[in-house]
C-alpha cells in the first residue's frame, strides 16, 4: 500500500474511509438529537476523536465545535478540526493539516410538552419528545489537505431528521439522514439510535448503535456499509455544571478488509463548555432531575 501523501493508493483509501472522517453528531456520539443550547447561550466542545483499523486511521486532534442558541428552537454551528490521516502500511506514514469546515443550522420544529411551559410532576411516566432537522454543509479550506489525502473532498451536504423521547428513567434519541456526496464521495444514508439514563443532573451514560450505507459508487469503488456500537456519557466537572467531561468508545461489527474499510474502533474524549451551566435538553424545566 502506498503512502497517503500524494499516492493514488492512499487517495483510494481515503475515499473508502471517508464516512468516518465526516463530522460527528451530538457530542460524544455520532448521531445527534433535537436539543439546543437555549436562547443566547453557547455550547463549545473541544474534542479529540478518531477511528482506526489495521489499514488506516483518521483523527481530529483537536476538533473545535462551536454552537450558539438563537432562540429556544434554533442552533447555529461551526466546526473546524486539525485532521490527521495515518497510512498503516509498510512503511507507515502520518500526515496532518487543517480539516474541513462544517456549517450547520438545527431547527427543533416540534416538541411535547413545549419548552416554554413547565412540566407536570405527576406526568413523569408520560412520553416527552421532540423532533428537529439539522442541515449541514462541509467545505474544504484553502489548504493542501485534500491533495495530501488528509480530508475528503468537498463540498458535501447532509440533511438529517432527529427525534428524542424521555420515557420514565430512559432517554432515547435517533437520527436518520442523507449525505449528498460529490464526484469523489458516494452519497449515503446514516442511521443512529442512542439510549441511556441520566443518573443525576447532567451525569449520563448511553449506548449508541450507528450505521452508514452508500447508495451509489464513485471511481469504481463498490457500495460500502459499516456499523459501530459505542458506549459513552457526560460527567460534570464543576459545581455549576458549566464544564463537562465527554467520552465514548466503540467497536465495529463486520470483519475488516481493505475493501469494506470497517473501523476496528472509534473513540472520543473531550470537554464541553456551557455558558448556561446546564445541559441542552429540550425540556429544561424538568423538576424530576436532581440538581
Amino acid at each position: 500500500m502506498g503512502r497517503i501523501s500524494g499516492s493514488s493508493a492512499g487517495a483510494a483509501l481515503l475515499v473508502l474511509f471517508a464516512p468516518l472522517a465526516a463530522p460527528h453528531g451530538g457530542p460524544p456520539f455520532l448521531s445527534d438529537d433535537p436539543d439546543t443550547p437555549g436562547p443566547g447561550h453557547w455550547e463549545i466542545n473541544m474534542e479529540f476523536l478518531g477511528s482506526r483499523n489495521p489499514y488506516i486511521g483518521l483523527y481530529q486532534i483537536p476538533d473545535l465545535d462551536i454552537n450558539y442558541g438563537l432562540g429556544v428552537r434554533i442552533q447555529l454551528k461551526y466546526e473546524l478540526p486539525l485532521a490527521m490521516a495515518e497510512d498503516r502500511g509498510t512503511p507507515s506514514h502520518l500526515s496532518a493539516g487543517l480539516g474541513n469546515s462544517l456549517l450547520g443550522v438545527k431547527y427543533r420544529f416540534y416538541e411535547h410538552p413545549r419548552s416554554e411551559q413547565p412540566m407536570d410532576p405527576e406526568s413523569e411516566s408520560d412520553p416527552k419528545f421532540g423532533f428537529s432537522t439539522y442541515p449541514q454543509l462541509v467545505l474544504n479550506n484553502p489548504t493542501r489537505s485534500v491533495a495530501r489525502g488528509i480530508v475528503d473532498p468537498g463540498p458535501q451536504f447532509y440533511l438529517p431528521v432527529e427525534g428524542n423521547a424521555h420515557i420514565g428513567p430512559i432517554r432515547f434519541s435517533a437520527e436518520t439522514g442523507y449525505w449528498f456526496g460529490n464526484k469523489d464521495i458516494a452519497p449515503s444514508w446514516t442511521r443512529g439510535v442512542v439510549a441511556g439514563h441520566e443518573f443525576r443532573r447532567d451525569t449520563e451514560l448511553y449506548m449508541e448503535l450507528y450505521s452508514q450505507t452508500d447508495t451509489g459508487t464513485v471511481a469504481g469503488v463498490p457500495k460500502l456499509s459499516w456499523s459501530t456500537l459505542g458506549i459513552g456519557g457526560r460527567l460534570p466537572l464543576t459545581k455549576g455544571h458549566s464544564i463537562r467531561l465527554l467520552g465514548m468508545f466503540g467497536r465495529g461489527f463486520a470483519t475488516v478488509s481493505p475493501v469494506n474499510q470497517q473501523p476496528s474502533w472509534i473513540g472520543y474524549a473531550g470537554l464541553q463548555f456551557l455558558s448556561e451551566g446546564r445541559r441542552r435538553h429540550s425540556h429544561p424545566q424538568d423538576p424530576n432531575l436532581v440538581p
